[in-house]
This record gives C-alpha cells, structure tokens and sequence, in this order.
C-alpha cells in the first residue's frame, strides 16, 4: 500500500522522526528502515532499554491516523485497481488496519475488496506470510500472483513466498538495484483486452 498504491513517506516520516528524536536516534541512519515493515519490529530491533515496542508502535499508529494530510495516490493507481475485477486483487500491507483504511480514504482510494493487514499474518515482512494468505483467501496459488511492492522487506516477502514481483519506482529516492520489472507509476498498465487473465502495458502514442 504504502509507496505502492499510495505515497504517506512524508506522513510517516514526521512521526518517525520526531519519535527518533525523543530516544536520541540518528534520524538520517533510522529513518531508512522504517519503510515495509511493522513499527512494533521497527522498534523492536532497535532493543532500546525500558521501551515498550507494543506501547511505542500503539502511539505512533495513532500520530500516524492523525497525520493524512498530503498522502496521496501513485499515479494512474485509482484507475488501475478500478479496472481489476473485485475478486482479483488484494492490499497486503505492513500498517494496521485501522491506519490502512485511514490512508486509503485520505488517497480517494477504494476499499480493497480483500485487505491483509499487520494483524492479520503470524510474521510481517520480509516473512512470506501476508502474501501466502492473501493469495489463500483470493483462492489463488501464489505463483499465479504478481505483487507490486517498492520497499525491500516488501520485495523480499513476495520472493519468499513464491509471487512474480513488479517494483513501484515512484517514491524511490535513489536508484534501485533488482532483477524484477520496473514502473513509476500505473498508467501504461492495464489488463490484456484479449485475454482478462493478464495484465500488460496500453500502447504509447508515437
């Protein structure tokens, strides 16, 4: 969802980085890993002394809900998942439940019809779970599953777990390195007119 379907950087990296700030953190070196993962792991990594990951990840959910202001929609994506048949697609995301709908709602995206969210799966990314499951309750076998992620936790669960992998590039700072598909945005893709089964890229006109 996030840096995929919708861009929150600048959301979440308020909060973060004021978060950071109160614990005496780098702000340059953490900020990176933020991205893709669960915040309860974010800061349980970290192993601060007398922090409660639980209670930090809790609050900063709830700065994040009330952060939306300029999250906005990857281009050409609202269109892109209004073109997939409703019972084709899913979101998996890293976020809370609660704060996934909040930014879909802040982006003027819809509600996916099938939302994997951090409560949902025993393990976040990079762990595979969220994208086995998603592909279970879509009744699809994962290795028939093309997952859009951007960050590498994100990439390296659909890897785990057995899914095509296309990178969204549009919220990259820098230049990624992988051997999977790239785009910036959504609006050369569309479904195959001749076969609904696949995806493709529509012509550009010369």
């Amino acid at each position: 969802m996030d840096g995929t379907i919708l861009t929150s950087i600048a959301s979440a990296e308020r909060v973060w980085t004021a978060w950071a700030l109160r614990h005496g953190l780098d702000v340059a070196t953490f900020i990176p890993t933020i991205h893709g993962v669960q915040s309860v792991e974010t800061i349980r990594r970290l192993g601060l002394p007398g922090v409660d990951p639980v209670a930090e990840a809790a609050e900063i959910t709830r700065l994040e809900m009330d952060d939306v202001d300029d999250i906005a929609p990857i281009p050409g994506a609202a269109a892109f998942l209004a073109s997939l048949p409703l019972d084709r697609w899913a979101v998996v995301t890293s976020a809370p439940r609660g704060l996934a709908l909040r930014r879909l709602a802040a982006a003027g995206l819809p509600t996916p019809p099938l939302l994997i969210a951090a409560e949902d799966a025993a393990r976040g990314k990079p762990a595979p779970d969220c994208f086995l499951l998603a592909a279970d309750r879509l009744g699809v076998a994962i290795d028939e599953c093309l997952v859009f992620e951007d960050a590498p936790a994100g990439i390296a669960a659909a890897e785990a777990a057995g899914a095509d992998v296309m990178v969204l590039t549009a919220t990259h700072r820098h230049p990624v390195e992988t051997v999977h598909p790239r785009i910036a945005g959504y609006e050369l893709m569309a479904l195959d007119p001749a076969d609904s089964d696949r995806l493709g890229f529509l012509p550009v006109a010369a």
